[in-house]
């Protein structure tokens, strides 16, 4: 489970490793700032020697007051210029700094292994990408802007009542510094709230996700009246969270008032009651200019910490992400398969899924045990076995959608964890049960076994796999749209996409989940000859839900509890009284009962 970690402060540092450009030309940017600052700081100094000079001084010099004012439009207009360049690079870095980040983040989701994926709501992935960046990029562009030119601003008006007042001065940097205790305190309650309006948020995206994705099966089991409290109980602990961080934040925010009165009082008090005649008019008044300046600051600081607690809180869960190990790691440098059918070897092979109840690395019992297998190249190999006999489990290893806990896998000769990603990925290719296809064309999607081909290429692949009297009855073609997840497309539809996606990558090890258990009865003949050619000349291996798959192969593969229990041609095992034979006659049964690959038919999905 993916947790967001860390202080602000730890959080911002680790974000800035990730995406350096956040911090790119972050001195000039800070020497704008304070020349900003400097501009405004002017004003009040002018004003105390035009008061004590030339008003009260009787001095009345017109040039010289001419001048000052000069000075002063000059430094205002100075300071206009140099913060809104201040702000233009802050933008420009924040912006370039968090596509980074997002960049970053949506990368390392897809390097994270499958039983890491498996363990998090799609929704709460979907929200560190989106949502959390968001309020990150809301914050940085407004917020961030304001604490920079705030601090630069803080440090030069105290500086500047420091040598008019040096008492003074010390006064209001004591209470500064208790205003910021103050702040603080305040500040781990936020942090606090705001994590939890970031879960809760991610909680509510995931329930109206999954509620969106499920619509049809929740209108044909008539659950609407069951769904809608699981999402309105999201919904509203979302409401209550950010209601209580609302309210913790503007008890704070109330409170810079309180101390903006507080510290003029003082200032006056004590320039007329505590020290009278130490101080000029000019200085009084100067003095008062620029606590004016220095509460600013601080007054945007306690607003802007309402954001930067929400935004810190989103850097925390985006880096829970970033952080998260990749157990399943694309080796460096990686190994070639050499071309041609694959040979596959499994020693000894272990596998334990991760305990649901704990977190960590403990893991609950093995569901494979003591796997020995050798695969010759080009064999036609179908593995069949009743629900959790780990038959789905086995081929996700020899795919290395995750490894092994103990044992080891190799192909061609190749320790499967050495391979490259990119020959992996290029020359093993896996057809789910359930084909998934992107909001595209057909075209588009068959691409992404090849993704140079042209829709020559794509046409010439149909017609391999004797699919083109179908393609010719989609409305478009091999142009057709098939929609979000390719709901425009009957479930037998998607397969046939899926299956000629498998074709045009010409891999030289095939893995089928029965890729054609959602094919009509009309289209499973031309179908299976399309497999056969398929499977021809390469080393395939099938999870048979079929007994037609598991009669057409070359040898079948039994797992029973984990493990290899029987081996052998399908003529052989039938009539050897073991596992097989009694899934055989399931089948059969369930034929004969007018269910095709019903009754015994082991449609192991997710953990077996």
């Amino acid at each position: 489970m993916i947790r967001p970690q860390g202080h602000l402060l730890q959080a911002l540092h680790r974000a800035v490793r990730v995406a350096p450009s956040l911090t790119s030309g972050l001195g000039v940017t800070l020497l704008l700032a304070l020349v900003g600052t400097a501009g405004q700081v002017i004003v009040p100094i002018a004003i105390q020697q035009l008061l004590d000079v030339e008003v009260l001084g009787g001095t009345g010099d017109p040039g010289r007051i001419v001048t000052i004012g000069g000075i002063a439009l000059a430094g205002v207009l100075v300071s206009i210029l140099a913060t809104r360049a201040a702000m233009f690079r802050l933008l420009r870095a924040a912006a370039n700094g968090l596509a980074e980040l997002r960049v970053a983040t949506f990368a390392h989701v897809h390097r994270l292994s499958t039983l890491h994926l498996q363990s998090e709501r799609r929704g709460s992935l979907v929200a560190r990408v989106t949502s959390d960046i968001e309020v990150i990029t809301q914050f940085v562009e407004w917020g961030g802007i304001g604490m920079l030119v705030g601090s630069a601003q803080l440090v030069l008006v105290l500086a500047v009542m420091v040598a008019y007042d040096p008492l003074l001065a010390g006064l209001i940097a004591i209470a500064g510094l208790l205003y910021a205790l103050l702040l603080l305190a305040f500040q781990r309650v936020l942090r606090r709230l705001y994590d939890r309006v970031r879960e809760r948020s991610a909680n509510a995206l995931s329930a109206l996700s999954e509620a969106i994705s499920g619509l049809k099966t929740i209108r044909a089991y008539g659950a609407e009246a069951r769904t809608l409290p699981r999402v309105d109980a999201a919904l509203e602990d979302h409401r209550r969270a950010e209601i209580r961080a609302q309210v913790v934040a503007a008890s704070m925010f109330s409170t810079a008032e309180l101390f903006a009165g507080g510290v003029t009082a003082m200032v006056i008090a004590v320039g007329i009651v505590v020290q009278p005649g130490q101080l000029t008019a000019g200085r009084l008044i100067a003095l008062l200019f620029l606590v004016t300046l220095f509460i600013e600051p601080i007054q945007l600081l306690v607003e802007v910490l309402n954001e930067a607690q929400n935004a810190a809180a989103g850097i925390r869960r985006v880096l829970g992400v970033l952080e998260s190990p990749v157990e399943v790691s694309d080796p460096i440098p990686g190994r070639i398969l050499p071309p041609g059918p694959v040979a596959v070897s499994v020693h000894d092979v272990w596998f334990a899924y991760p305990r649901a109840d704990r977190d960590g690395d403990e893991r609950g019992d093995p569901v494979l045990r003591e796997v020995e297998l050798e695969l010759a190249p080009g064999t036609r190999i179908a593995v069949v076995g009743a629900t959790g006999s780990g038959k789905s489990t086995f081929v996700k290893l020899l795919t290395r959608l995750f490894d092994p806990t103990r044992g080891g896998i190799r192909l061609s000769g190749l320790d499967l964890d050495q391979i490259a990603f990119s020959s992996l990925r290029s020359r093993v290719i896996s057809v789910p049960q359930e084909g998934f296809l992107f909001d595209a064309t057909v075209a588009d999607n068959i691409r992404y076994g090849a993704p140079r081909a042209s829709d020559d290429e794509v046409l010439a692949a149909c017609r391999e796999l004797e699919l083109g009297a179908w393609i010719e009855e989609l409305p478009a073609g091999i142009h057709t749209q098939v929609g979000e997840r390719g709901n425009r497309l009957s479930a037998g539809e998607r397969q046939l996409v899926a299956l000629v996606r498998a074709w045009i990558a010409r891999p030289d090890l095939l893995v089928l989940d029965e890729a054609t258990s959602a094919v009509d009865p009309a289209l499973e003949v031309r179908l299976r000859r399309a497999i056969e050619r398929l499977t021809s000349g390469r080393t395939s291996i099938t999870v048979a839900h079929r007994l037609s798959t598991a009669e057409a192969a070359d040898e079948v593969l039994v797992f029973d509890r984990g493990r290899i229990v029987e081996r052998g041609p399908h003529s052989q095992l039938v009539g050897a009284g073991g596992v097989y034979s009694r899934l055989h006659d399931d089948w059969t049964a369930g034929a004969s009962g007018g269910r095709p690959g019903g009754g015994g038919r082991p449609g192991d999905e997710g953990r077996d």
